[in-house]
């Protein structure tokens, strides 16, 4: 069993009881919350007469349905309409932080949370959203939740879990020219597999995730659940204390210092046992761009797409589908696939860093004839100091379109859709058939740079080429 790692530290201290169930109650340092997986939960708590226990420690934003181009109200789709007008009477009657779009504040849960300081090394975090993981990267333990669980965690401040093993991904050496975080945590899911992390946490370690900076370590916790892990997360050092240093709900210079040695004895110590280690080299990863219809179906962009017989078992069966659906074949070149949507944002790559290093591709070039690129901001304060930088008068003048803050096109629960079986070049986190919002799209993930790279060629490209 490990020992001594951050994973360990963390479970320790939130530990309340251990249910009749096997399973334990978890203290919940900070619960997120949106529009989507709230209104049941609240319900319950009517139902049962009871209120949020916490308040103080839980935020709601809307993210998952706002439109991202007309803002008016009533919003044009009606069930967006309600899960707004539902969330904002239950934040009114129970007395919860609304960061609403009226509050300059507004944005992708996953963004905000950071973003405004609230997430700190050696919290726990929960959210009714599967990219909670995001938050792992402060070196918190960061869980996403369902719709009941939200209900518990409201009226309780309580989470009930399964210990996990806790496995080390060790990435040392340095990265090529045109590499991101998003080619990391791709390569690492394609090695080893969207059902190889069951019953994990991942802890991501060596030089390659030292190096990072604290938007890049988001990306990777961020999908860590598509590799099949429950919670990922990085060790807290110097770059994540420079981070959280000055924010909103940061621990303010009073009691600082203090908090920084609270932090870094949370880290893995140097003694930590892990039950897993798995160890690659940062030079083996090259751009990466998903073919199929899992996270874990992606190849080099300048790799042949894999041959099925290569598959065994469920995965031989998961290609097959890939290969239907995609409208692919075996040993095709991904530089021959022609898009016709660039989707640049999402939790997974909508904050500034990513849009800086689209727009560095999009600068002078223009988008390619018949190819609907847009670019979303994941919050208010990165729309706004994108605005400042000029990174929207880049995009725009490159014919991209500049939106408001929000999930986007990430998933079909707003306005953003594909049509028909349009093929998108995407920042988000999931490929799944139908996750864009038509049956038929086909959604290849990869970097910023390398969707920028595609929007302006209109075909997949390596970004190394530009």
């Amino acid at each position: 069993m490990a020992r001594n790692t951050l994973y360990n530290k963390v479970w320790d201290a939130h530990v309340v009881t251990q249910l009749p169930t096997g399973q334990f109650q978890l203290f919940i340092g900070l619960h997120l919350t949106h529009e989507v997986t709230t209104p049941q939960a609240f319900d319950m708590l009517k139902e049962r007469n009871l209120d949020v226990a916490y308040r103080d420690r839980t935020v709601a934003t809307v993210d998952h349905i706002i439109p991202t181009d007309n803002m008016a109200r009533p919003y044009a789709d009606p069930e967006a309409e309600n899960m707004m007008a539902a969330l904002e009477k239950n934040t009114r009657d129970f007395n919860v932080k609304f960061l609403n779009f009226d509050s300059g504040r507004q944005g992708i849960v996953h963004v905000i949370g950071p973003e405004l300081g609230m997430v700190h090394p050696g919290m726990t975090v929960a959210c009714g959203d599967s990219h909670t993981a995001t938050h792992g990267a402060f070196g918190s333990i960061a869980f996403g939740i369902g719709t009941s669980q939200v209900g518990n965690v409201l009226a309780s401040q309580c989470l009930s879990v399964d210990p996990l093993k806790v496995r080390r991904i060790e990435i040392d050496g340095e990265l090529g020219p045109g590499v991101e975080p998003k080619d990391v945590t791709l390569y690492i899911i394609r090695q080893l597999g969207v059902q190889g992390g069951v019953g994990y946490a991942y802890e991501y370690a060596g030089k390659v995730f030292d190096d990072m900076t604290m938007e890049g370590r988001m990306t990777v916790c961020n999908m860590a659940i598509e590799g099949g892990a429950r919670v990922g997360y990085c060790n807290p050092d110097q770059t994540t204390y420079d981070y959280l240093k000055g924010r909103e709900y940061a621990p303010g210079d009073d009691v600082w210092d203090k908090a920084v040695e609270h932090w870094q004895s949370m880290a893995s110590g140097p003694d930590a046992e892990y039950d897993d280690v798995v160890k690659f080299n940062g030079a083996d990863i090259p751009p990466m761009v998903t073919w199929g219809v899992t996270p874990g179906q992606s190849v080099g962009v300048d790799e042949g797409l894999p041959d099925p017989s290569s598959f065994e078992g469920a995965d031989s069966a998961t290609a097959e589908l890939a290969y239907k659906h995609m409208q692919f074949v075996p040993g095709q070149q991904m530089g021959s696939v022609n898009i016709d949507v660039a989707f640049i944002g999402s939790c997974t790559n909508g904050r500034l860093s990513d849009l800086r290093s689209a727009a560095e591709i999009a600068r002078g070039k223009q988008v390619s004839d018949g190819v609907q690129a847009i670019v979303v901001p994941g919050s208010q304060q990165v729309k706004k100091q994108a605005e400042e930088e000029g990174l929207d008068k880049i995009f725009t003048e490159a014919g991209f379109e500049w939106r408001n803050a929000g999930c986007s096109m990430c998933l079909g629960m707003n306005t953003d859709k594909l049509v028909g079986d349009q093929i998108s070049a995407s920042t988000s986190n999931r490929n799944f058939v139908g996750r864009q919002g038509s049956p038929t799209g086909r959604t290849l993930l990869m970097s910023p740079a390398m969707v920028a790279a595609a929007a302006v060629t209109g075909k997949v490209t390596d970004v190394r080429d530009l």
